[in-house]
């Protein structure tokens, strides 16, 4: 058993803060991704909270601020579960740095994305208890976790539209896969918003605050943001901000660089719309594209969860590039290149998955 409960073969791209996905292979015909296999993406330390002493702000434009212990919210509100998937918006940032060097990022695979059963309080309800007032526009989320990477060093924060907030899918959850929810994961309690990157998933929530403008945390106003090509990382804030997850899929099975036999091989990854989308086609390529096989769709859980696929090819003698791309219930595909998507910080890499195999008899 590695760090904070996980797999040996996780693959850590920090230790401090801890950074690291599973082994592809790991999230493989699992629809819901065991514990030890979750990926973790950090910004600083991993606090300790006390679950006894924990206590939860709920104030800004409300009519009665709240604060509530983790009795309170497990006594006083219903307890609602869903799956849903969460991803990293740094997903699949390795493919950016093989078109050119982004500095001081971490070079993610596809395994910045899991999915999980999240069971806790609904945000809606919450808010209605505190009385949101109608000129709020955005909810924003405070953690005690300090990153250095702000300058100056400052606690985590983010936000999200009041719309999004009261549509009665975010959570706030303090059990995962109906389990305690892991102190690495946000323990006690943490945000869940369904279909938007994980960044907004605000975890180790100690306030919660109705505003009419979203947070000036540094993570909201400057960080996770796609700039042009050309721009300074440091002019991040006058990027796009990232919200919902963008159509993506991942090759989990072969690997990246097998060596196989030359016939049939089975072909498995997963598909992940974002937001309310789901998808609705996975295509598997042997030739860059020319032509294309239809994958079979596993279950579609929900309209917040990963589609894993899975098909059989032929595969002859040689160096073979496997290529899959997805299609959502928008009639939306993901664009071809990652050079053409290619940004400073190395975020939303939605491109056509790609991995290299050779087959000898």
């Amino acid at each position: 058993m590695g760090a904070w409960g996980k797999r040996d073969d996780m693959v850590v791209h920090r230790a401090e803060p801890y950074n690291a996905e599973p082994a592809l292979w790991a999230l493989a015909d699992r629809p819901l991704t065991p514990l030890d296999a979750f990926y973790c993406r950090n910004h600083g330390p991993v606090p300790d909270v006390d679950p006894e002493s924990w206590r939860l702000t709920v104030d800004g434009l409300v009519e009665r601020s709240l604060t509530l212990s983790l009795d309170d919210l497990r006594a006083g509100f219903a307890e609602h579960s869903l799956v849903a998937t969460l991803q990293c918006a740094g997903n699949r940032r390795a493919g950016f740095m093989a078109v050119r060097d982004i500095p001081g990022e971490d070079p993610w695979g596809p395994g910045a994305t899991s999915t999980a059963r999240w069971s806790g309080a609904l945000l809606a309800d919450v808010l209605a208890r505190a009385g949101q007032r109608p000129e709020a526009a955005h909810i924003a989320f405070a953690a005690p976790d300090v990153s250095e990477l702000a300058d100056p060093p400052q606690s985590y924060g983010s936000s999200i539209p009041a719309g999004t907030a009261m549509t009665g899918q975010v959570l706030l959850a303090w059990a995962m896969n109906d389990r305690p929810l892991p102190r690495v994961h946000g323990a006690p309690v943490r945000v869940v918003v369904p279909g938007w990157i994980g960044a907004r998933s605000v975890k180790w929530l100690e306030r919660v605050t109705a505003r009419r403008e979203p947070s000036d945390n540094y993570f909201q106003a400057t960080a996770y943001r796609v700039l042009p090509p050309q721009t300074d990382p440091a002019l991040a804030g006058e990027g796009i901000s990232l919200g919902p997850v963008l159509l993506n899929t991942a090759i989990l099975r072969p690997a990246d660089g097998a060596r196989l036999t030359p016939g049939p091989v089975q072909v498995a990854g997963y598909a992940f719309a974002g937001e309310e989308r789901t998808v609705a086609r996975v295509d598997v390529s042997l030739d860059d594209g020319s032509s294309w096989t239809q994958a079979e769709l596993g279950e579609q859980a929900g309209p917040w969860v990963w589609r894993l696929w899975r098909t059989t090819v032929e595969l002859g003698e040689g160096d073979i590039i496997i290529t899959a791309r997805a299609w959502d219930s928008a009639g939306a595909t993901q664009p071809e290149s990652a050079r053409h998507l290619w940004n400073p910080k190395g975020y939303a890499n939605n491109s056509w998955c790609r991995v290299r195999v050779t087959c000898r008899s």
